[in-house]
Order: C-alpha cells, then structure tokens, then sequence
C-alpha cells in the first residue's frame, strides 16, 4: 500500500488526483489544509469519504482519503505523515508558490520571512524544504497546479528557501516532475449537496486530463488514461494558453457584462467569437507537438464551455488574477509579437482584467488577489493601469495593451 501526502484538498484535488488515485487502487492519501480546518471537520464526521458528481454518470464514492492533518494545529503530525510518504503532491493554486513576477522565491512574503525566521512553517514551500531536509528515503514532489513548468518551479523555490534557511537537502532523494491537470470543477452548491445528500460532494464534468512528466523518484499508482511523457510543457501551454486563457477572457469580460457563469459568458454575440480568436493565437505560439491537435482541442473546449449543467462561476475564475495572467496572456502576446502575428484577443483579455481591477476598488470591494492592496494603491495614479502591468511582470508590454 503506497501512501501520498497532499496539500491543498479543495474541489479540484478531490476531483482529479483523488479520483484518479481511486481508480488506481492500492494507495491512500492524507490530506494537509495550511490554513483552515473546516474541510477537515466536515469531511472527519463521514469517515473522509465524500461524493464525486461526475456530469451524467451520477455519485461515485471516493474512499481513499483517509485522514486529513491541519498544519497550524500540529505541524509534527504533517513532517511525520511527509517522511513516510512516497508521493507528497499539492494543490494550492499559483499564490501557493509565493513567488515573484520573475518566477522567483518573494523573500519579502510575510509568510515567507515567518518561515525563515523559524516561527514554524505555514507555507508548502517551508513545508517542502524543512522536510526534505530531514528526508532519507526516495520521494516525489508533484505540484498539480496551472504553472509551466510546474515541478520546476516548485523545485527552484524550495531550493531558494532551502539555501537561505542553510538547510541541507540530498536532492538525489527528490524528484520534481512536471505535469499538466485538466477537469472543470466548480465550487459545490446547495443544489449539489441536495442531490448528492453529501454536504461535501464536488461536481465535476465528465473529462478529465493528466499529463505528468516519467520522472518518479519511487513507486507510482497505476493511475488510468494518465499520459507519461518526456517532456510536459507542450501539453501544459496548450491547457494554459487555450482553455485557461479563455476561461480568464470570459470571466473578467463576462462579469463586466453582467453574466455570472461561463455558459452564459460563451453565448455572447461578442465574447464567443473573441475566445474563438484568442485560442487560435494561442495556438500559433504552440510547439509543433501540440499545435496540430488545437482546431480540435478548440472545438472540445467551446463544447465544455457550453455545458449549463456546471455552472461553473466567472467570480471563482476571477480570483488571483495577478497570478494568473502572466500565464494565461502574457507569455503568449509576447511569444506572438516576437513573431510578427497579432495578439489583439490576448489585449483585450489583458484590458479586461485591469477594467475588472479598477470596477471592484471603484464598488469597494477587495480583491482577492494576493495583490490586492498594491493594486488598489494604484488607483490613485494618474495611470494606475502601467503600474498594474509593471506588478505582473508586463511594463514592456504597456504600450500594446494600453494603446500608448
């Protein structure tokens, strides 16, 4: 029996590695929450089984899960569940990382500088380097979250942390491999939990896509339909660029249109079309491995984008856009005008995300956005937009999006 440790067990771990893990066989997971205990608690009183609502195939019990540790309330407990692990992998979004819009460890991260100081880690990135520090068997760290070059990153910031920290890590016991995650999963209604009868039931679609990079340091579940494969990152733009450049395009544009969920945002007479644009320039920029599947890759997302029965919320999308758009826009307006070739589908995502910023300062409404308060600093600017873009890594790019 294998056993994973995993960090970060919201909808979309429970969705896809956990459902995958199930299929498998033979292999248990402990859940790590770094902050609060509430899905702890709520998954403890049914013995940590919970549904999965797969779209048309009704619930399917997931039953591997077998105990979840809350990192504030006992750290021992997660160093001691992380030293007997075979797989220790994450899901905690990009602001998880705690990294710059360089792609490097943000030393001036409060959680960060707390880890250093040695108050106790409260961070994945603290988490990884004080463990792996004490490590002496052979591990896999995976990250399952939209970053290129995902395991790499992960890598080259506990890294950092470690050399700072002086702690001595033998990274020949450590395997990073990089891998690209797939499957819409929206946030859990009543109307799911009143179906379901589970309180903690996720819905999710029926596809589901995983590519992971063949570089384990130990054993691996025999999880189905996963693609092993020697390099990642072709597979990782297409998902980045296509579907999560468009699903950001429509949130930010939709919600200034007044939709609330992407099956209403693709029916628009204006945004169907630009999301169509956006993922056929996306498609320019793709290694040739990939670019041949994207006429029809773009077909399946507008199909998956159309499904009423998800309701997948343009708010839940919208989150953390700083970390996000560097990703999903970015690096493909770059990639395109050192090309010569238009990039005014990616423009226009790029605007649509600093009009989104400034509507929610503007209506008094926080960001949720680790840069939350720096962006609303800028809304006393006489450009706050150029700022904007100088935060994310993109003054070089102002004179484009901002039409200077």
């Amino acid at each position: 029996m294998g056993k994973i440790v995993h960090f970060g067990l919201g909808n979309f771990a429970r969705a896809h590695l956990l459902d995958y893990t199930q299929d498998a066989g033979g292999w248990d997971v402990i859940g790590v929450s770094l902050r609060s205990p509430a899905v702890r608690d709520a998954l403890r009183v049914q013995g940590y089984d919970y549904d999965l609502c797969i779209q048309g195939s009704g619930p399917k019990k997931i039953t591997i899960l077998k105990d979840m540790l809350v990192a504030p309330e006992n750290a021992d407990a997660v160093f001691k569940a992380m030293q007997s692990a075979e797989i220790i992998s994450a899901t905690v979004t990009e602001k998880g990382y705690h990294l710059t819009a360089e792609g490097v460890l943000d030393q001036t991260d409060p959680q960060i500088q707390s880890d250093l100081a040695g108050k106790g880690p409260s961070t994945l990135i603290g988490f990884l380097a004080f463990g792996l520090a004490g490590c002496a068997t052979p591990v896999t760290v995976m990250s399952c979250d939209n970053r290129v070059a995902n395991g790499e990153s992960l890598k080259a910031a506990v890294a950092q942390f470690a050399a700072l920290a002086d702690l001595e890590i033998d990274w020949s016991l450590a395997q990073f491999p990089n891998a690209m995650v797939d499957r819409i999963t929206p946030a859990t209604t009543d109307a799911i939990r009143a179906i379901s009868g589970d309180a903690m039931a996720v819905p999710t679609e029926p596809f589901r896509e995983w590519v992971v990079e063949d570089n384990f340091a130990g054993p691996r579940p025999n999880w189905p339909d996963v693609q092993f494969v020697r390099d990642v990152v072709p597979h990782e733009l297409r998902k980045l660029r296509m579907l999560n450049g468009a699903h950001s395009l429509l949130a930010y544009a939709g919600l200034e249109k007044g939709y609330d969920y992407v099956h209403q945002a693709i029916q628009d007479t204006q945004l169907r079309p630009m999301v169509e644009r956006l993922m056929m320039q996306a498609a320019a920029t793709l290694p040739d491995e990939v670019k041949a599947q994207a006429p029809d890759y773009k077909t399946a997302l507008i199909n998956r984008f159309e499904n009423p029965e998800l309701a997948h919320a343009l708010r839940q999308i919208a989150i953390d856009g700083s970390q996000k758009v560097p990703y999903r826009f970015i690096g493909t307006i770059r990639d395109l005008h050192a090309t010569g070739q238009e990039a005014d589908a990616l423009i226009y995502g790029m605007r649509s995300w600093l009009a989104f910023c400034a509507r929610e300062v503007d209506a008094g409404r926080k960001l949720d956005d680790p840069l939350a308060d720096e962006i609303a600093a800028t809304m006393q600017e006489k450009t706050p937009e150029a700022t904007i873009l100088g935060l994310v890594g993109a003054s070089d790019l102002a004179a484009s999006i901002l039409g200077a």
